[in-house]
């Protein structure tokens, strides 16, 4: 079994295949690098029952983009 906390992803690009992540170290807001970006998701109070087990889940916010 592995030892690292992991949440569920929810909104954002319907594109975005990872649902499920790593999170280290659990927190408020979590940022996913996609497609010369970043997805920003912001941890709920819900939880997800997943094969992983019950994960927290973060919800899409906004994305910004990575500077050239």
């Amino acid at each position: 079994m592995s030892n690292s906390v992991k949440a569920v992803l929810e909104g954002g690009p319907e594109d975005l295949q990872a649902r499920i992540v790593p999170i280290t170290p659990p927190g408020i807001e979590l940022k996913v690098a996609f497609k010369g970006g970043y997805e920003h998701f912001k941890v709920t109070s819900r939880h997800q029952d997943t094969p992983d087990g019950s994960l927290p889940v973060y919800e899409w916010s906004f994305r910004t983009e990575i500077a050239e």
